[in-house]
Formats: structure tokens, C-alpha cells, sequence
């Protein structure tokens, strides 16, 4: 066993630091709006710098970090056009689509992410029963919609627990 030293702590500190925000950024998928698996990149990146300061990065560190770096890419892609796609197979028009992003995301400034949970769709009901005046098809556009989220988040969770095996990898082994 290596002797304890400050340098010991300072990577228990570091590491229990960026695990805390990789689970955090995870658990925050839940929330639509919350750019989770950016904040779980964050934290890498953050690692990654702190460790090429110390000398500490190999080439098998900048692969692993670039894999989790290109997840958080597919990741926050893959997210919209899941949703859009569940959406658009019920021909609902990018600007019911777009109006229902929008409500979500000024829910969450100006109140609290759950409440953008729920504005996202109601945001996109309201536009939907606006444009065809008919409250049957607006639900379906909606459920389509949840649907498309609910397909999202699972995706979005898998990317995830993919950047933090990455990541444990990397700092671990």
C-alpha cells in the first residue's frame, strides 16, 4: 500500500469531486431542460485539466476523455431529435414543436426544472389545440411527444452511465 500522503488526498478529493458531478449531471437527466450530460463533461474536463497541470495524462486518459467528450456530443443531439421524430411521425409542425421546447425552457428560468417538465408538453398541447382545434388529436401529439422523452431519457441515461464507466476507467485503472 502506497504511504498517505498530501498528494493522496488531493486525488481522493479530486476524484470523489468529479464522481459527485458525473452522478449529479446522471441523475439531472430526468429533467428535460437540465444539460446533465454536459455537466457530467464539465467535470471531466475539469479532471482532465487538473491532471495534465499535474503531468498525470497518458494517451489512454486523452482516448478515454475524447470518447466521453463525443458522447456528450451524440448525446445532446440524439435528445432532440428523438423527441422531434416521435413528434413529427404524428405530423405536428415545427412550430408546435418548437413552441413546446420554448415553454419548457422559460419554465425552467423562470421557475424550477419540474415545472419545465410539465410546461414542455402543455406548451406543445396548447399550440396543437390551437392549430387544429381538436383536443383528441392535440393529446395524441402530446403522448407522442412524452413518448419521445421517455425514449430520450433512456438513451440519454445509457450515454451517461457509458461516460462515467469512461471516466472510472480512466481514473481508477
Amino acid at each position: 500500500m502506497p504511504p498517505v500522503t498530501p498528494q493522496f488526498w488531493l486525488d481522493v478529493v479530486l476524484q470523489s469531486l468529479t464522481l459527485f458531478f458525473l452522478l449529479v449531471g446522471l441523475l439531472g437527466l430526468v429533467i428535460p431542460v437540465f444539460p446533465g450530460l454536459t455537466v457530467m463533461w464539465i467535470a471531466t474536463l475539469v479532471y482532465a485539466g487538473l491532471q495534465q497541470i499535474a503531468k498525470a495524462m497518458t494517451v489512454w486518459d486523452w482516448i478515454l476523455f475524447s470518447l466521453i467528450t463525443i458522447l456528450m456530443i451524440v448525446g445532446n443531439v440524439i435528445d432532440n431529435i428523438i423527441i422531434a421524430r416521435h413528434v413529427r411521425e404524428k405530423e405536428v409542425p415545427w412550430s408546435s414543436i418548437i413552441l413546446g421546447f420554448l415553454a419548457g425552457l422559460i419554465a425552467s428560468l423562470f421557475f424550477t426544472p419540474v415545472i419545465g417538465i410539465v410546461a414542455a408538453p402543455a406548451g406543445l398541447f396548447l399550440a396543437e389545440l390551437y392549430r387544429l382545434k381538436d383536443r383528441k388529436t392535440a393529446f395524441e401529439s402530446t403522448r407522442a411527444w412524452m413518448t419521445g422523452w421517455g425514449w430520450s431519457f433512456a438513451a440519454r441515461f445509457v450515454i451517461g452511465m457509458f461516460m462515467v464507466i469512461f471516466w472510472m476507467l480512466w481514473a481508477w485503472i
